[in-house]
């Protein structure tokens, strides 16, 4: 069968520098580091003691106070994101087959902090089970596509995906999917996370997982520098809209660019470190070439995975060689988490954000924190340190990868 184009048509982002599109991009381009010393609990006794929250949101801003109560962070998040994309897109949903229009949104977690603050109070009250009614609804992950949909009256395919930091994208590829096979005709997707808590925090520093740099924490997330030390923790949402080409050509729709590749591979090696080699990541980066039917030396840029982990930033780089020889010489790649921290579930929405912006704009944000390339990195690869640069763009793919050995990558191409 004939499969159908799909272009993006909307965005919408709420980031730890941006609670939109525009503050985001601007942003990016400039350099900003989101990090900073956490609000949201009180971190004092913690290894860690700083994150990339979402600054100046207040709930009482986008909900009246009923409704907020009844709604995750998480979800607040994603509703804000999305309500940002769809007034983006221009999409009249008086004049759309709701039927065939979709939410597929994205979260590793979900509510994690509503779980944490109904155990915190279930304790402290002895045992005795005085539970919020609304607490299952807030929790479960697939809350947030529910709102999105019932918010717009999407009827067409809705739910979750849930694989780790790969989420999001994973949120995106499936709408893709549906829509080249003709089974919708337009999706809210993309992804949301709310982990800055306790036990998220708590839970990462046992792992050793994000960084403990408290008194260089403006500059703690350095992806491929040899003095990361892991990951900053961050939060937000980022929404897209993805549309069938003809639909959104026949009602003169602004088109950003067109998604032409997904691809998903596993690791099927450790519960939370890569393979050494990259060989997950190599492989999903290759299907999701073959998908898009392209060829390796027609890439542009790579938005990468590059969390700043000693394994992680190796591994996928040494993927990058793999798969594109030495035309990955001739590649920009950048690591926007170096400004935005790591929004675990949401990674791959605001990150497909990134790369899409760099199509639109012909500019490439940087990698910022980035001093002392390891040595272990090849160092003819061009990272992106520091300064963004201006290069026309007409392809870029976003890695996101996530524990468990979930691999996943897009390609986005300028309209043509």
């Amino acid at each position: 069968m004939e499969l159908k184009r799909v272009v993006v048509t909307g965005l919408g982002a709420l980031t730890p520098i941006g609670n939109n599109v525009k503050e985001y991009w601007e942003n990016l381009v400039n350099g900003t580091s989101g990090a900073d010393i956490i609000t949201r609990f009180d971190a004092t006794n913690f290894k860690t003691r700083f994150a990339c929250e979402v600054k100046n949101f207040n709930t009482e801003d986008h909900f009246d106070r009923k409704e907020g109560r009844k709604l995750d962070l998480f979800t607040q998040f994603a509703l804000v994101a999305a309500k940002e994309a769809m007034a983006d897109s221009g999409l009249d949903t008086e004049k759309v087959n709701l039927d065939k229009a979709g939410v597929i949104f994205g979260s590793g977690i979900g509510g994690f902090g509503t779980f944490y603050d109904e155990m915190k109070t279930y304790i402290e009250g002895n045992g005795i089970p005085r539970f919020n009614p609304f607490f299952i609804p807030k929790l479960i992950s697939d809350i947030a596509a529910g709102h999105i949909s019932m918010k717009y009256g999407f009827r067409g395919p809705n739910y979750a995906t849930v694989s780790a930091c790969a989420s999001s994208t994973n949120a995106i590829i499936d709408a893709f999917n549906y829509i080249r096979l003709g089974k919708a005709i337009v999706f809210i997707t993309g992804g949301a996370e709310a982990a800055i808590n306790e036990p998220g925090v708590g839970g990462f520093n046992a792992m050793q997982a994000i960084s403990t740099n408290n008194d260089e924490y403006k500059s703690a997330s350095r992806p491929f520098d040899v003095n990361r030390d892991g990951f900053v923790i961050g939060e937000g949402a980022g929404a897209l809209i993805l549309e069938e080409y003809e639909h959104a050509k026949k009602r003169g729709a602004k088109i950003y660019c067109e998604l032409i590749g997904g691809g998903l591979a596993a690791d099927a090696y450790h519960l939370t470190a890569p393979h050494p080699d990259g060989i997950g990541a190599a492989n999903v980066m290759r299907f999701t070439l073959e998908d898009a039917g392209m060829n390796p030396d027609e890439l542009d840029y790579i938005n990468a995975h590059g969390t700043a982990t000693p394994r992680g930033d190796i591994a996928e780089t040494k993927a990058v060689v793999n798969v594109f020889g030495s035309h990955a010489y001739k590649l920009n790649i950048s690591s926007t988490k170096s400004m935005t921290g790591h929004l675990l579930g949401a990674a791959g929405a605001i990150e497909a954000i990134a790369s899409i912006l760099a199509i639109v704009n012909g500019v490439i944000p940087p990698t910022i924190n980035l001093n002392n390339i390891d040595p272990e990195i090849d160092s003819k690869l061009n990272l992106t340190p520091n300064t963004a640069q201006e290069r026309p763009v007409n392809s870029a793919l976003s890695n996101t990868f996530g524990f468990g050995g979930h691999n996943t990558s897009a390609i986005f191409r300028k309209i043509s």
